[in-house]
């Protein structure tokens, strides 16, 4: 088949996406596919048209890439591309809507509160931070609505700290959420095609928290992948990512990260376009499940095939 890679982009994670559709490429040709690497800017339609592919594989990361704006623009070409579809993109993609969702199917994740820049700056939402407190108490989370690769993600320890740390969000995003903090452990779980593969664990060597750059710096982060966890617990875990990747309404491959504190393990957030970089945890869980990394982008490029399709397209 002829494989459209989609990467790059203007998002903050631009460089970890053309990392991942480096792989990807790579992986598509072993398989015997003609990967065609496309760098998304304003000719992407154009490029599409021209290029003709059979599937698109979506390897980009962050907002545009992953929120359902390219899906969108997919359908409407009625090409076939991995992936969740467009509503699943965009709810993944909003972390606050994401958590409501979560949150009414009864699904843990940790308390919060959220407000956008509007509200801050106009309407004194600031002034809250007594409320907040009492609802959540202190360290806080304070990260951007809709970012992925803890890209802005900043802890406050103190009420005095609040102020910084919503300033540093506010600068990825225009909405903000004050999330309970979860001492514990990092997990996340990947998802393929509803089937939960093994836990991964992220221990950082430095610091408090698993930031960027300890995703993505070789040697900043240990990983125990399958996590050292008793059966039952793992079970536990592994059905809770599952049932959080279907209520979101994913399809194809997604990741689901939790912390297990001591009340049990809580959802963060789903992301519905894993990195695929060879420090990428997706990866490591399939490989653990006995997946190489060309099974892999096979796998995914399968899943293309059986998502469901927008209503316009199934009429074609």
């Amino acid at each position: 088949m002829k494989v459209a890679v989609l990467k790059g982009g203007s998002s903050l994670e631009r460089e970890v996406s053309l990392r991942s559709a480096a792989r990807v490429e790579d992986a598509l040709g072993a398989l015997g596919h003609e990967a065609v690497g496309v760098d998304v800017g304003q000719d992407l339609v154009a490029r599409l048209r021209d290029e003709r592919p059979d599937v698109v594989f979506i390897a980009l990361h962050g907002p545009g890439g992953e929120d359902g704006t390219v899906q969108e623009l997919l359908e409407i070409l009625a090409l076939p591309y991995t992936g969740p579809g467009v509503a699943a993109c965009a709810l993944c993609m909003d972390k606050v809507a994401a958590k409501h969702e979560m949150r009414e199917a009864g699904i843990p994740t940790p308390d919060w509160a959220a407000f956008n820049a509007t509200a801050f700056r106009e309407l004194g939402a600031a002034d809250t931070l007594e409320e907040i407190e009492a609802r959540l108490a202190f360290p806080l989370v304070v990260k951007p609505a809709s970012q992925g690769s803890s890209l802005g993600v900043e802890f406050a320890a103190s009420r005095d700290e609040v102020p910084e740390a919503l300033v540093a969000a506010f600068s990825y995003d225009d909405r903000v959420l004050l999330e309970r903090h979860v001492r514990g452990r990092e997990l996340a779980v990947g998802v393929l095609d509803r089937d939960a593969l093994p836990i991964v664990e992220a221990i950082p060597r430095e610091g408090d928290f698993f930031n960027f750059e300890a995703r993505y710096e070789i040697g900043r982060t240990e990983y125990v992948c399958p996590a050292e966890l008793g059966d039952d617990q793992t079970l536990h875990i592994r059905e809770i990512a599952a049932r959080t990747y279907d209520r979101l309404g994913c399809s194809g491959v997604a990741r689901v990260d939790l912390m297990l504190g001591e009340g049990g393990p809580e959802v963060l957030e789903v992301n519905a376009i894993p990195g695929l970089t060879d420090t990428s945890l997706l990866p490591m869980a399939a490989e653990a499940a006995g997946i190489d990394f060309v099974g892999l982008v096979e796998r995914i490029l399968d899943s293309a095939r059986l998502r469901p399709r927008a209503p316009a397209e199934s009429a074609r």
